[in-house]
C-alpha cells in the first residue's frame, strides 16, 4: 500500500479511536439512536476543529431539518482528517447519504431525495461538501391500535376501566399527526407512565411497532401494554422514628391498608408528612416485587425538632404592616400533645392565641383546646374579645369535620358614643355547641384550576350577659372554578351566607355577628367596613356595627397572560364583588365592587394584587392576597 494512502487510513483509524461513536465502529446510525444521542452530546461535531479539511453546506428549505443535518451528519467527524484520499472521501459520501436518510427518517421523512456532491475549491479556500435534500412528503399516522394485557384487560373494576380509557384518550400521537421518532417514543413513555402510576407498578410495554408505508407516507402504530397484577397497600414499615410514635406517619399520611396503589397519593402523603411539623422530610415507597395483594409500605422519615420559633414580617392592605411570632412545641409538658402559640401585631387585628392538639387516634380524630385574645379595630368601634374552644377535629384528603364547645366574650369600646343598644354593637357573651364541615373537591392544591369547595357551620347556644336568650348561628360558603375555553381561562365563583336566629334583645358577642369588606370578601371597600350604620361619626362617615345576616357573592375571570415569556406564571383577573349585612333579611342592600388584578402563580399558591372601585364608597382601593385557603 502506498505510504500516502497508508497515512490516510492510519489517520482515519486514529480518528475513529479518538472520536467515540465513529461510524467505522458503530454500524448503521438508525439502528442505534441511543448511541447517536450520547455521541452528539460529547463528540467533536459540537466542537469543530480549528482548521477543518472541508466545509459542509446543507441545502433544504426546512430550517429545522437543516439544523438537524448540520449538527448530526457523519461527515462532521472526518473534517479533522486533512489527507483523505479521493477514494476514501467517495466512500464516506456514500455512507453519509445513508446517514442523512436515517436522520430524516427520525423526523418522519422516509422517501427523501438526498444528493451529496463536492464543489471544487477556489484558490486558498477549503473544498465544500454540499448535501442537497428534497425531504418529500412527511409521514402521518394512519392508524393507532392500543391494546391491553393482564389484569387491566380483564377486570370489571370501574377504576381500572377508567384508567384504561384515560390511556387511550390521552395517547399523544393520534391519527393524522405527523410521525417522528421522538413523538413515537414519547407517546409510548407517557402511556406507560399512566399505566404504572396507579394500580399497576409492574406494568410494561409488551410489544410495539411502527409500520411505515414510505411510498404512501403513512404509519400504522401498534402498542400492547401489559399491566401485570393490581397492587394494594399492606402493612407499614417506619424507619427513622425516635422522638415521635412509629405509628404516626401512617395516620398523618391518610394512607390505609387495602388502598389501591396510587403514586400520586404517595407523593401527596410525603408532602403532608413534611408539612405536618413532625417531620423535616419523608419518603414513602412500596416494594414492586412484594405481594400485590398487600405490599408493604415503607416510610423513611427525618424527624423535626421538638421546638420551632418563627418570626414573620408582612403587610396586607387590610391590616397594614404586621409582625408575627410563632412558637411550636411538639411534646408540650412532656406529653404527646402539641402546643402552637402565636402573637400577631398589626394595626387592625392584633391577637395572642394558643392551641393544644393531641395526636390523631386510629380513626383520625384529634382533641383540641383553643384560646385567643384579640382586638379588632374597625375604624369606628374597637372590639376586644376572648374566645375559648374545646372539641374534636378530623382532617382528611377531601373533607374536614369539627365538633366543639365555644365560649366568647366581647367588649366594645366607643359603644357609649353610639345611640344604639349593646345588643346591636356586639357587646356581649355567649356559649355554644357547634359543628363545622368542609369539603374540598379541587383538581390540585395549592393552585387549583377546576373543582369546588363547600363549607357549612351550624351552632346553637345561650347568651350570658343581661337576660339569657337562646340563639342559633348558620354560616355557609362555597367556591367553584369552571374552565372556559381551551386557553386555560376559568371563572371563579364564590358566595357566602350567614344568619343569626335570636331575639332582638339577645346580647351576642361581636365575634358571632357578621361584617364584611376587604381583600377576601368585597373588594373596593375597607376591611369590615360593610355592616350596620349606627349613626353619624363626628370624625366623618357613620358608626358601623355588626349585623345578624350576611350575603356575599363574587364572579372573577382568570386568564393566563405572557405565556410565551413566562409560561404558567402570570394571570390577569377581572371581577365583580357584591355583599351586604343587615339585622333583617329584607334590609340587605348590595355593596358593589369591581376591578382588575394580576396573579403570580407561586409554589405556595397564587399571589394577587388588584385594584377595585366601590360603587357605594366611591373609592379605589388596592388589595393584596397570598395563597389559597378553603
Amino acid at each position: 500500500m502506498p505510504s500516502k494512502q497508508y497515512s490516510a487510513y492510519l489517520a482515519a483509524l486514529l480518528a475513529a479511536l479518538l472520536l467515540p461513536g465513529c461510524a467505522v465502529f458503530r454500524g448503521d446510525a438508525a439502528a442505534q439512536p441511543a448511541q447517536r444521542d450520547e455521541t452528539t452530546r460529547r463528540g467533536p461535531a459540537d466542537m469543530p476543529p480549528a482548521d477543518p479539511a472541508f466545509d459542509i453546506r446543507v441545502e433544504v428549505a426546512d430550517d429545522d431539518l437543516r439544523a438537524l443535518v448540520e449538527r448530526h451528519n457523519e461527515l462532521q467527524r472526518y473534517r479533522a482528517v486533512a489527507d483523505l484520499e479521493e477514494s476514501e472521501l467517495a466512500r464516506l459520501l456514500v455512507l453519509a447519504e445513508r446517514d442523512v436518510r436515517n436522520l430524516l427518517g427520525t423526523e418522519g421523512y422516509f422517501s427523501p431525495d438526498v444528493k451529496l456532491r463536492r464543489e471544487a475549491a477556489s484558490a486558498g479556500a477549503r473544498p465544500v461538501i454540499v448535501i442537497a435534500i428534497a425531504p418529500g412528503e412527511a409521514t402521518t399516522v394512519r392508524k393507532v391500535d392500543i391494546a391491553f394485557e393482564g389484569d387491566i384487560a380483564a377486570t370489571a373494576d370501574a377504576g381500572a376501566r377508567a384508567q384504561r380509557t384515560g390511556i387511550v384518550d390521552g395517547w399523544r400521537l393520534p391519527e393524522g399527526r405527523r410521525f417522528t421518532q421522538d413523538r413515537w417514543s414519547g407517546a409510548k413513555t407517557d402511556a406507560l407512565r399512566q399505566l404504572v402510576e396507579r394500580r399497576y407498578p409492574r406494568g410494561q410495554v409488551g410489544y410495539s411497532v411502527a409500520d411505515v408505508d414510505a411510498p404512501q407516507a403513512q404509519a400504522a402504530l401498534t402498542v400492547r401494554l401489559d399491566s401485570g397484577p393490581p397492587f394494594f397497600l399492606g402493612p407499614s414499615v417506619v424507619r427513622g422514628a425516635e422522638r415521635y410514635p412509629d405509628w404516626l406517619p401512617e395516620r398523618l399520611s391518610w394512607l390505609a391498608p387495602g388502598d389501591v396503589y396510587d403514586q400520586k397519593k404517595l407523593v401527596e402523603a410525603q408532602q403532608r408528612l413534611a408539612g405536618s411539623g413532625y417531620y423535616d422530610s419523608a419518603y414513602i415507597s412500596i416494594d414492586p416485587e412484594g405481594d400485590p395483594a398487600a405490599t408493604p409500605v415503607t416510610y423513611a422519615v427525618t424527624e423535626a425538632r421538638r421546638h420551632k420559633l418563627q418570626l414573620g414580617l408582612g403587610y396586607s392592605t387590610d391590616g397594614g404592616p404586621r409582625v408575627s411570632l410563632e412558637h411550636r412545641d411538639n411534646t408540650v409538658f412532656g406529653t404527646s400533645w402539641r402546643a402552637e402559640t402565636k402573637l400577631n401585631l398589626d394595626q387592625k387585628a392584633p391577637l395572642l392565641q394558643t392551641e393544644l392538639t393531641s395526636l390523631p387516634d386510629a380513626e383520625g380524630w384529634r382533641k383540641a383546646v383553643f384560646a385567643r385574645h384579640m382586638r379588632q379595630d374597625d375604624g369606628s368601634l374597637v372590639t376586644t374579645s376572648q374566645t375559648v374552644k374545646v372539641g374534636l377535629a378530623k382532617l382528611t384528603e377531601r373533607y374536614d369535620r369539627n365538633f366543639y364547645l365555644q365560649y366568647d366574650h366581647a367588649s366594645v369600646t366607643g359603644a357609649a358614643s353610639v345611640d344604639a343598644p349593646a345588643a346591636l354593637v356586639g357587646d356581649g357573651a355567649a356559649v355554644s355547641a357547634n359543628y363545622s364541615w368542609t369539603g374540598r373537591y379541587f383538581d390540585t392544591l395549592p393552585t387549583p384550576t377546576r373543582g369546588f369547595g363547600v363549607q357549612a357551620d351550624v351552632g346553637a347556644g345561650m347568651t350570658l350577659l343581661g337576660e339569657r336568650k337562646p340563639f342559633a348561628r348558620l354560616n355557609g360558603r362555597a367556591l367553584g372554578l369552571l374552565p372556559v375555553g381551551d386557553g386555560g381561562s376559568r371563572l371563579a365563583m364564590r358566595g357566602e351566607l350567614g344568619a343569626i336566629l335570636a331575639p332582638d334583645s339577645a346580647r351576642l358577642p361581636g365575634t358571632y355577628l357578621f361584617r364584611t369588606g376587604g381583600d377576601t370578601t368585597v373588594r373596593g371597600y375597607a376591611y369590615r367596613s360593610i355592616g350596620i350604620p349606627l349613626g353619624a361619626n363626628p370624625s366623618g362617615g357613620d358608626w358601623i356595627g355588626p349585623g345578624r345576616y350576611l350575603a356575599v357573592g363574587s364572579v372573577e375571570w382568570q386568564r393566563p397572560i405572557l405565556q410565551d415569556r413566562f409560561p404558567g406564571l402570570l394571570e390577569h383577573t377581572l371581577f365583580i364583588d357584591v355583599g351586604g349585612v343587615a339585622n333583617r333579611i329584607g334590609d340587605l342592600r348590595p355593596h358593589w365592587g369591581m376591578g382588575t388584578g394580576v396573579r403570580l402563580i407561586s409554589p405556595v399558591g397564587p399571589m394577587e394584587l388588584s385594584v377595585a372601585y366601590g360603587l357605594k364608597s366611591k373609592q379605589f382601593r388596592l388589595h393584596m392576597t397570598v395563597g389559597f385557603v378553603f
